[in-house]
């Protein structure tokens, strides 16, 4: 479902401020494949989520989704079969909306539009069972206006926009960090079930070391702009998190330091 070969980036080439975010980035998904993606500061992980999004275009290597060449693609053509969940709770939604208007523009991505009743009952009444789901008890707050939900009920009502038309490729860059723990907690139990129910292949940035080891088929670790550990299957499941400090270690020759990853420990 994705493919990433050699991919390069460095920003302001040339210059005393030039910084090599991509170095050769190799990276293949299949089909329904959810993985966890950590590292340090700087180890190119969002970088990673802007390039396959098509927020600026590599350097040099390509970028396959669902076997097609999506390299030199615009964003906004990307846009029909993305999602993409960000960290801040405020971006992904319009707060000046409807919680039912917001879940109407996403159900339309990719369609061409018409002048027609915005929202029909049907459409309601769907939008009705898929906030029951949430367990947030926002069913019953269709007209709400997205602004005055909370950070957490603002992040599930994004991971429904965002797999409303059940994207190729779902990104979560970090969704749950600017979140207090237990609305953490279930917001990831509600990512795990709608990625599991729509079978979504899935990266998910997270500095939480517990739920990287937690959540998905797969983690991989990124160093100075490449992935140097990838663990899936069993092999995973076993893990700790100091055999994946060691990994770490034993990859990059150096000792992991991140403040904000150490504390997740």
């Amino acid at each position: 479902m994705l493919k990433i070969t050699n991919l390069q980036k460095t920003f302001n080439p040339g210059t005393v401020n030039a910084k090599v975010a991509l170095s050769g980035l190799d990276l293949t998904l299949n089909d329904g494949d959810f993985v966890t993606v950590i590292g340090g500061n700087g180890a190119g992980k969002s970088t990673m989520l802007n390039a396959i999004a098509g927020v600026w275009r590599p350097d040099y290597g390509t970028i396959e989704v669902d076997g097609i060449d999506v390299t030199n693609m615009p964003e906004h053509k990307r846009a029909k079969f993305l999602g993409r969940v960000f960290q801040d709770p405020m971006k992904g939604t319009s707060p000046d909306m409807e919680i039912a208007e917001n879940l109407s523009i996403a159900a339309r991505r990719g369609t061409k539009r018409r002048l027609v009743w915005g929202i029909k009952k049907a459409e309601r009444e769907q939008y009705k069972e898929l906030l029951a789901t949430l367990e947030l008890g926002l069913e019953t707050r269709l007209s709400s206006k997205v602004g005055l939900l909370s950070g957490g009920q603002r992040q599930a009502v994004t991971l429904l926009m965002a797999t409303l038309r059940k994207p190729k490729i779902l990104l979560l860059d970090e969704h749950t960090a600017a979140l207090d723990p237990k609305t953490a907690a279930k917001v990831l139990e509600i990512t795990n079930k709608l990625v599991t129910e729509n079978h979504l292949t899935t990266l998910m940035i997270t500095h939480n070391m517990h739920d990287a080891i937690a959540y998905g088929n797969r983690l991989i670790m990124m160093h100075e702009g490449r992935v140097i550990v990838d663990v899936a299957g069993e092999a995973k499941k076993k893990l700790t998190i100091d055999q994946l400090l060691e990994l770490f270690e034993t990859a990059s020759g150096s000792q992991f330091a991140n403040d904000k990853v150490m504390l997740s420990k």
